[in-house]
């Protein structure tokens, strides 16, 4: 008895507890069209889901027109890691490539595959369509509604095109705000062929003058999850009524653009000053960022005439690297000839 209890202990001590587990992104990537002998190669991002480390023994390619580039030391526990496909697309026509990766985390190899089509006259897009969301091209990634007044209308058409080597898409935009909607044309898009998007802003939704900014997501297909991806920037600057005043305020200063020159640092600041030139208060009533990145203090909101104060703009130079678009710092104020001001941040990074 004591023996039989011995055996049993013993053989639940050496069972694979918390073993080597890997795990995948996308099996399967298609890397859409390619020109003949353009090589296009395929990342497939991985990640050691276990307790124990794991070891990539080798990545078999099914031919020799792949090459393949893999970790060779071991992988901690819960770390990632990717294996790239480079196939040399030296034959015309649709390819299915695949790759068998041996592991110390079981006896089978898991199997990755990339896949796409080899032209021999591949016309180039990334001039037309210069933004990448995972195979569908588009032609811009950010939506800028620019001086919209209260009550207005505004629309803004967003050319589009499938890259892929024969998946049907269904372009759809995901997580649009109440003051925003869109519309595909056409509603299907085949294989190589473009259509665009079409954005209306209603600014009656919109309940504050000055900035407004949200993110949406391009999605290839209905009920396609968001992705870091597939995000696209909107702003829109819903500008207040103007109003003639006699003898209004005048805004004015210094310089419209700040260049901020890090040399090295991770913060840099500059100044600006702000001045009332007319005859009544100047009222500073919005002060905001169009880019992450940058931090303003003022040191008035309200200036009476011939009155001056400092505008300090500090700029984080990490921040400001991820930015997409130019950092700007927008100001609505009361002068009816400059409403809306916007300064421009020209980063030395």
């Amino acid at each position: 008895m004591r023996k039989a209890l011995f055996l049993i202990l013993c053989s639940l001590s050496v069972g694979p507890v918390g073993a080597q587990k890997l795990t995948i992104d996308k099996q399967t990537i298609d890397i859409g069209r390619t020109g003949y002998e353009v090589p296009v190669t395929a990342t497939f991002e991985m990640k050691n889901e276990g307790s124990r480390k794991l070891v990539i023994q080798d990545v078999k390619p099914d031919c020799n027109c792949t090459k393949v580039e893999f970790p060779k030391g071991a992988i901690e526990a819960g770390g990632k890691f990717t294996i790239r496909m480079t196939y040399d697309s030296r034959m015309l026509g649709h390819f299915y490539k695949q790759a068998a990766v041996l592991t110390n985390a079981s006896k089978e190899p898991v199997y990755i595959t990339m896949k796409g089509m080899v032209l021999a006259g591949l016309m180039d897009y990334s001039g037309n369509y210069p933004y990448n969301f995972n195979l569908l091209l588009s032609k811009a990634n950010e939506l800028e509604f620019d001086n919209v007044n209260k009550g207005e209308q505004r629309t803004f058409e967003m050319g589009i095109m499938n890259n892929s080597s024969n998946t049907v898409m269904q372009p759809n935009i995901l997580h649009l705000p109440p003051y925003l909607s869109a519309q595909t044309f056409p509603e299907r898009l085949e294989p190589g062929h473009s259509g665009k998007i079409v954005f209306t802003l209603n600014s009656d939704k919109i309940h504050d003058y000055g900035l407004t900014q949200t993110t949406v997501y391009l999605a290839q297909q209905l009920g396609e999850k968001i992705n870091n991806e597939t995000e696209i920037g909107v702003s829109a600057v819903l500008l207040p009524p103007v109003r003639q005043v006699e003898n209004a305020p005048q805004l004015v200063l210094s310089d419209s653009v700040l260049v901020l020159d890090f040399g090295g640092k991770a913060k840099k600041s500059g100044e600006i000053i702000v001045a009332n030139s007319g005859k009544s208060q100047l009222d500073i009533s919005s002060l905001q960022m169009f880019t992450r990145g940058l931090k303003v203090t003022l040191g008035k909101t309200h200036l009476a005439p011939a009155q001056s104060t400092k505008l300090k703009i500090t700029g984080e130079a990490e921040e400001l690297k991820k930015v997409r678009t130019a950092p700007r710092v927008l100001m609505i104020t009361n002068d009816p000839q400059q409403s809306k001001v916007v300064i421009t941040i020209n980063s030395i990074l």
